[in-house]
């Protein structure tokens, strides 16, 4: 692979795409940002126009692209599963056709094998379906991604924010290992062109296991200065949730069903080898809520 190689970036407008193309233009890569918009992107790097789910507008923006980055979901579709796969296959088709040689997935954390929940089950289905037609995959598997805009995030913030209490389900106690933006970006920038990287799996994460109720609280301390009286009831169903969500955030109802039934798996790093392709120890979550809560604030 090149010494400065090009890489597209999908979901360049969205959470961790506008976050990581500059980091990327920093680098020195040629960038080249895909968004289904182009006209309106005002962003650093090369705007291309482009839509996973449309085989033909992929040709030009992956012609001669050396790295691709996947960061598209479908999580606010109720049918995300079928679409997620099917834009996975014809991504993963495109690139090998374009003669791409690297394609970097973020994906979902939980233990092979576990009860997946459709949410984690589709990302782990996204992974395979990148590599079906033969370029090699480096995929980054995460739980809750601490930064301003990011969904899970929202959620904490927003419930912290608006409400004095809360009557909470029993997915509250389950562990988690939330990372910070900035260390997303930090790993998703430094496995492209790293050979010992291809097709290979990584897991990331912060340096602490919290529960939800654990981050709920250090949350609520660092935004307000005070914990929230939490109270958990042992049946509040998914769907219940998901509307409470959607009552008192502006997370709508099927994006909140489809954390939620993500939410009673527990997610934690259990393999550190990404520390062996990008050094460095990462941000405590309680940093990383101070730096979302800035970012939040500034916007």
């Amino acid at each position: 692979m090149t010494d400065a190689p090009t890489v597209l970036v999908t979901g360049a407008t969205g959470f961790v795409g506008r976050r990581l193309v500059p980091e990327l233009v920093a680098r020195g890569l040629d960038v080249r940002a895909m968004t289904r918009r182009p006209e309106q992107y005002d962003g650093p790097g090369v705007a291309v126009g482009g839509d996973v789910t449309d085989r033909a507008s992929l040709s030009d923006a992956l012609a001669g692209a050396d790295v691709a980055i996947y960061l598209v979901h479908s999580l606010d579709d109720p049918d995300f599963e079928r679409k997620d796969a099917e834009a996975a296959r014809t991504f993963g088709r495109a690139a090998k056709a374009a003669g791409v040689q690297q394609i970097v997935y973020l994906g979902g954390l939980g233990e092979e094998g576990s009860d997946l929940s459709p949410h984690l089950r589709s990302r782990r289905e996204v992974e395979g379906l990148l590599g079906e037609a033969g370029v090699p995959v480096t995929v980054l598997r995460a739980a809750i991604v601490v930064g301003a805009g990011g969904i899970s995030w929202e959620l904490t913030r927003q419930l912290v924010k608006n409400l004095p209490a809360m009557i909470v389900p029993r997915w509250v106690s389950t562990r988690t290992q939330p990372i910070a933006l900035d260390d997303v970006v930090r790993y998703l920038a430094g496995v492209i062109g790293q050979e010992a990287a291809l097709d290979r799996v990584f897991e990331i994460g912060g340096p602490e296991q919290l529960t939800y109720l654990e981050m709920l609280q250090v949350a609520a301390e660092i935004s307000s200065g005070h914990r929230v009286p939490i109270v958990r009831v042992p049946v509040l169903t998914p769907r219940l949730s998901s509307y409470w969500l959607a009552l008192v955030t502006d997370v709508d109802v099927t994006t909140g069903r489809n954390l939620i039934d993500s939410m009673g798996t527990e997610v934690v790093v259990t393999d550190r080898s990404i520390l062996d392709i990008v050094p460095g120890e990462p941000i405590p979550y309680a940093e990383a809520v101070r730096r979302a809560l800035d970012e939040s604030g500034r916007s």
